[in-house]
């Protein structure tokens, strides 16, 4: 099992280490010590999402399905909807990736975006929306005119929101929904429709709550806006400072890892116990693989994310700065080949993909899936490059006409598609977003006269959370197409 996980996650790196390699030695050649960080980035990488993903299926999925069914055996729904909320607000502000992000940001805006504020900001509002999501399921309320009401409140916000919050919010979206919180909210929203005992009703709800997750990162983050006195940023790309020393990156990002992954995985097993303790119901083989699952998602989203923090950085932001100085074509035909294969090494997509298949017996073909989500993200890169280097074009450009469309297209496609496709979302836009091509934006938004890196240089994320929507709902009707002629 675990070398068939290797075998994954080898053949979805390899492409983004050999571009890399090639843009090395051909237009944006890099110093021997960053090229052999990126390297050995890549080796951590692989070794730690290889280790992450056997330990998803050992302890994540039992423990969210677990609690998904003792979530809905016997409470109110008040109770079950304040249980839902604080599990969704202790999984989000553990999220590896929100952090990352909340860094970035403060980094960028020197201090003036407070990282814990905007983390908690975030966490409060998935943990609501989350809690609305479950409700739903267990309610039986429309997954469509969920996320037409919901999307439809954030286009509202969006007109009293700063294009930089915009940016932001759309940012922190996809960044809360990462390596820890999707496998979680996948194994929990199945468990909670599995208990209505309506096959192909538990085969849609199954999908749509990491999507829903998603809507309520961006509310919080525009509802910060509006209730911190709508502050005015500006931002600016800190000085890089390279260090000499081959491995004090590593070093750094490792200690640093230690405690953010303890941290993100300890709520989750907290409240799996809070649960176990008042219900019980599992056997002592269970409980054994639960326990060494959450040890193998412990040690490989540490090596995972040291590989990302102390590798990949730095080389993505230097390799924006240097093809922002070529032709704008170059910028944006690289960031539409990154982002090809980008998305294929996110753990969460690989994650999901299984899932995809598994839930609906292969009718919906995990290649398929893949190759829409590829391309999808391909494209949103592309464009959020434009985007950059045209003074003019601002972020609202695109994800007001390409979420008006999604929602318009939502009503003629199937119900599963709809999960599956808010779901990806969140789910493309997880670590290697968040850091390898955030940090390349960025790179290109400085290095180009007259961009601002806080506008111009977030929003990628957004564009990346939103192709997959669009793009998986448009597999959505051939599949629906396919089925009729059939």
């Amino acid at each position: 099992m675990i070398v068939s996980k290797f075998k994954e996650v080898f053949f979805s790196l390899a492409p983004i280490t050999l571009i890399v390699v090639i843009l090395h030695f051909t237009i944006t050649p890099l110093s021997t010590l960053l090229l052999g960080r990126f390297l050995i980035g890549a080796l951590m990488i692989l070794l730690g999402l290889t280790i992450f993903l056997f330990g998803i299926d050992l302890g994540l999925y039992p423990i969210g399905e677990y609690i998904g069914m003792r979530l809905t055996l016997g409470r109110k729904l008040s109770i079950f909807a304040v249980l839902a909320a604080f599990i969704g607000f202790f999984i989000s502000v553990a999220e590896p990736d929100l952090h990352i992000l909340a860094r970035q940001a403060s980094d960028v805006t020197s201090g003036l975006l407070n990282k814990n504020t905007m983390v908690f900001a975030v966490s409060a509002g998935l943990g609501i929306v989350v809690s609305l999501g479950l409700l739903r399921i267990v309610k039986s309320f429309s997954l469509k005119k969920f996320f037409f009401l919901s999307y439809l409140f954030i286009l509202s916000l969006a007109i009293f929101t700063s294009n930089e919050f915009i940016a932001l919010s759309f940012d922190a979206s996809g960044a809360t929904t990462g390596a820890m919180t999707v496998p979680f909210l996948l194994a929990l929203s199945k468990s909670v429709s599995t208990q209505k005992g309506d096959d192909l009703q538990t085969q849609a709800d199954s999908f749509g709550l990491v999507g829903i997750a998603s809507a309520g990162a961006i509310m919080a983050v525009m509802m910060l806006y509006s209730l911190s006195g709508r502050p005015e940023l500006a931002g600016t790309l800190p000085v890089a400072v390279t260090a000499t020393d081959f491995w004090s990156p590593f070093k750094t990002s490792f200690i640093h890892s230690l405690s953010e992954i303890a941290l993100a995985i300890g709520p989750i097993l907290v409240i799996f116990l809070l649960f176990y303790w008042q219900g019980k119901g599992l056997t002592k083989s269970q409980l054994s693989r639960i326990g060494k699952g959450s040890i193998y998602i412990y040690l490989g989203l540490v090596i995972f994310m040291t590989g990302v923090n102390g590798g990949f950085l730095d080389i993505s932001r230097m390799i924006g700065e240097l093809i922002s100085q070529y032709p704008p074509y170059y910028a944006v035909g690289v960031a539409f080949i990154l982002g090809l294969f980008t998305v294929l090494a996110e753990p969460a997509v690989i994650v999901l993909s299984h899932q995809i298949e598994d839930v609906t017996g292969g009718s919906v073909s995990r290649v398929a899936l893949l190759v829409f989500l590829s391309v999808g993200v391909g494209l949103s890169l592309a464009l959020s490059i434009i985007r950059i280097q045209t003074p003019w074009l601002q972020l609202w450009h695109f994800l007001l006409p390409g979420y008006i469309f999604s929602i318009v297209i939502m009503r003629i496609v199937p119900d599963l598609f709809v999960g599956i496709a808010f779901d990806s979302g969140g789910v493309a836009s997880g670590p290697m977003a968040a850091t390898f091509i955030l940090a390349f934006s960025q790179g290109v938004a400085n290095g180009i006269p007259g961009a601002d890196v806080l506008i111009d240089g977030f929003g990628i994320i957004a564009m990346v959370a939103m192709a997959p929507v669009i793009a998986l709902q448009l597999l959505g009707l051939l599949y629906r197409k396919d089925v009729r002629r059939k």
